[in-house]
């Protein structure tokens, strides 16, 4: 079994492939990222699919999603600048692993952002990898936000709808309540398709008329 020290080193050579001039040796995702989380999202995917971890890396990141998306003080720790990198990396190393279990390239992620500052982008490679691995497994992130909870009927109803926007693929579906819609839906489909059929929108939409000149 490798040690800590060369998957440390394999990860932190994936995550700089682009710098080394070695990108030809880099498994490629299915899909394309850009930017900078999508450069660190793509080596990550390499490391992991070499060390065949693709779905333990998947499910981490989605562990530290939730976690920063629902704890203030996690959120806030990695946004901190007056954090040192050496620091966040220690206690990022040390807490998270025993806490969650994190994988070590999950780790090795981490210890890279914080060397380089650029913790902040954490949320988005982890959305990167996560969109990408749900893309390789034919699923879409399916989000509808509505001003009251289904019943079973309307739900059952809604869902073949919606099969018919993405056939072939499995829909993974997640419903939000947000009263202030007043009615109607709001569906997203994994950020790339947005439809907005909320009361709300329309209200804005007669609001917005009426205040127009005769």
């Amino acid at each position: 079994m490798a040690s800590g020290k060369s998957l440390m080193q394999l990860s932190k050579c994936a995550l700089s492939t682009q710098a080394t001039g070695q990108a030809t040796k880099m498994v490629r995702p299915p899909v394309s990222m850009f930017g900078i989380d999508g450069r660190y999202a793509t080596a990550l995917y390499s490391a992991a699919s070499k060390k065949g971890k693709l779905q333990q890396v998947d499910q981490n990141l989605k562990m530290l999603l939730q976690l920063n998306e629902k704890d203030v003080r996690f959120r806030e720790f990695l946004m901190n600048p007056l954090v040192k990198p050496a620091q966040k990396r220690e206690i990022l190393s040390k807490s998270l692993q025993a806490t969650l279990n994190l994988d070590e390239l999950t780790i090795n992620l981490l210890t890279v952002l914080a060397e380089n500052n650029r913790m902040k982008f954490l949320p988005l490679v982890a959305r990167a990898f996560n969109k990408t691995m749900a893309f390789s497994r034919g699923e879409v992130n399916v989000t509808i936000t509505a001003a009251s909870p289904f019943d079973a009927e309307s739900k059952k109803a809604l869902d073949e709808i919606l099969q018919n926007f993405a056939p072939g693929k499995k829909l993974i579906v997640s419903v939000k309540i947000d009263k202030s819609i007043l009615g109607g839906l709001i569906v997203d489909f994994d950020g790339e398709h947005y439809v907005d059929m909320s009361i709300k929108r329309k209200f804005n939409q007669y609001s917005n008329i009426l205040k127009m000149p005769l």
